[in-house]
């Protein structure tokens, strides 16, 4: 048995944040950042009723309406973020309560922007072994409270989201997936976590906001991702013009370009929502499966192939019949 997924939500926070408006904070400009990133605005935390648990909950919740399933069906809940509201209980338990799905075994995952993707084929192992049946997938973040926003390099790509999706065991849907690492380069995008200050070591109290070399992480994601994605097309014996989109990690529209050249061919089968969203991480690939989703693009039987890369460095991708 395999993961095939039946249900899509997702959840953006209320307040839009334009180009125009960074350029109050920082010196920077609307036609610098489209140039460069493809990004016009993003959606950004603003009350204090939106916190990484309320998105993720929201998002799971529309999941759980599009599949037609309801919470105590749930086996297990799998969240992929970097940026939960508490260091423990994890964020999966937590939407666990809200949801009241009582059944589901629940836990956290770390693995950046492939996070939702580490996830997606770890809910498939699960199916295949015969351990579960019901699962849900949820990719959130809050990258704001992360980010120094007088650091004009880092503060105009991020933004805030929760994607989320439903899948069941079935005879068909995950076609196939890989997913890899590489701790070596793990210092080019990186976010410290509070200091030790116990009684006989005392190393700072300040958390430290994300740093990322720009420059290193393009490069590594224009050399990793078509080869990520050559890898598991021909691990299913396909073709890239064989799929029918692509849905990619949404950090930077000139990166998403580049792989559809590699791969020659057209960006039609590349939708992006990064112009609106910006990167929102965990959460990029499942906000923008669900925009896909609502928009009747996926009709039955569509091959679809989701890619993404992340800190730490990660790599994964799935080819998925729908």
């Amino acid at each position: 048995m395999r993961a095939k997924i039946i249900g899509t939500g997702s959840c953006l926070p209320d307040k839009i944040v334009t180009n125009d408006a960074l350029s109050a904070l920082v010196d920077t400009s609307d036609e610098w950042i489209q140039s460069r990133t493809g990004i016009c605005g993003r959606h950004l935390v603003s009350a204090e009723h939106e916190t990484t648990l309320s998105m993720a909950v929201k998002a799971g919740q529309a999941a759980l309406t599009d599949a037609g399933i309801l919470p105590q069906q749930l086996d297990l809940i799998l969240v992929a973020t970097v940026s939960s509201d508490f260091m423990t209980p994890s964020t999966a338990c937590m939407v666990q309560k809200e949801l009241g799905a009582s059944h589901a075994a629940a836990f956290d995952i770390n693995a950046a922007c492939s996070g939702f993707l580490f996830a997606l084929n770890t809910v498939d192992a699960y199916f295949q072994a015969g351990i579960y049946q019901t699962a849900l997938i949820i990719g959130v973040e809050t990258l704001s409270k992360l980010i120094d926003w007088s650091d004009r390099s880092t503060c105009v790509l991020f933004g805030d989201g929760a994607g989320a999706a439903v899948a069941k065991a079935s005879e068909e849907g995950m076609i196939a997936s890989l997913q890899g690492s590489d701790g070596s380069g793990g210092d080019i995008l990186v976010c410290r976590n509070r200091s030790n200050n116990n009684p006989y070591i005392h190393t700072g109290t300040e958390l430290d906001y994300l740093f990322m070399d720009g420059q290193e992480v393009f490069k590594f994601a224009v050399k990793k991702e078509p080869e990520c994605i050559q890898a598991l097309l021909q691990q299913a014996g396909m073709q890239p013009a064989d799929v029918d989109y692509y849905l990619l990690h949404q950090a930077n529209y000139r990166i998403i370009a580049s792989i559809a050249r590699k791969l020659k061919l057209p960006l039609e089968k590349f939708p992006s929502n990064v112009s609106h969203c910006g990167n929102t991480s965990a959460a990029s690939i499942p906000i923008l499966l669900d925009e896909v989703n609502k928009k009747g693009m996926l009709p039955k039987d569509s091959l679809i192939l989701l890619s993404g890369f992340g800190a730490g460095l990660t790599w994964g991708a799935a080819l998925l019949k729908w």
